[in-house]
C-alpha cells in the first residue's frame, strides 16, 4: 500500500514539474538566478531528475543510470526538451522500480547509507518524496519571480 502511495505522489509530482517547466515563456530564463536565488529552475529540474534516476532507477531498480550529481549544479543551457526528457526517464524509472517493490521491501534498510547511517526504503523513499514536493514548489516561485511576464 505504502509503495503504490509513494509512486502516486511522485508520478504526481513530476506531472507538476514537467508543467512548470513548460510554463516558461522564454526557455533562457530555465536558468536565471537572482540576488540569493542560486539554483535556477533548470538546475533544480536537473537535480530532481538526477536523484530519482540515481537513488530510484539505479539503486533499487538496478538500472544502469549513473549519476553525475556535480553536473546538475553546474551545467547551464540545457534545453527545455532536454529537461522534459530528463523528467520522463525519470518517472518512468520510479514507475518501473515502484512496480518491482512489495511494502515488505520498505521495511529493511536502504542499500546505500546516504547520510552515514541506516534507515528503511520507508523512510527514504518518503524523503525523497518530500524533497521533489520542496524543490517543486521552488520552481513555481522562480518561474513566477524570475520569468518575463
Amino acid at each position: 500500500m505504502l509503495t503504490k502511495i509513494i509512486g502516486e505522489l511522485i508520478e504526481r509530482d513530476l506531472g507538476k514539474l514537467k508543467e512548470e517547466i513548460e510554463m516558461f515563456r522564454n526557455e533562457a530564463d530555465l536558468w536565471k538566478t537572482e540576488g540569493e536565488i542560486t539554483n535556477s529552475a533548470g538546475t533544480l529540474c536537473l537535480h530532481l531528475a538526477g536523484n530519482l534516476r540515481h537513488f530510484f532507477g539505479a539503486v533499487l531498480g538496478g538500472t544502469d543510470y549513473v549519476r553525475d550529481r556535480d553536473v546538475e549544479f553546474s551545467a547551464r543551457g540545457i534545453s527545455r526538451a532536454d529537461l522534459l526528457a530528463g523528467i520522463e526517464a525519470a518517472c518512468a524509472d520510479v514507475a518501473r522500480t515502484i512496480t518491482m517493490l512489495e511494502d515488505e521491501d520498505l521495511e529493511r534498510n536502504y542499500p546505500i547509507e546516504v547520510y552515514g547511517h541506516p534507515m528503511t526504503t520507508a523512510f527514504f523513499l518518503t524523503h525523497l518524496t518530500t524533497h521533489l514536493g520542496y524543490h517543486l514548489g521552488q520552481i513555481n516561485y522562480h518561474r513566477r519571480l524570475l520569468s518575463d511576464k
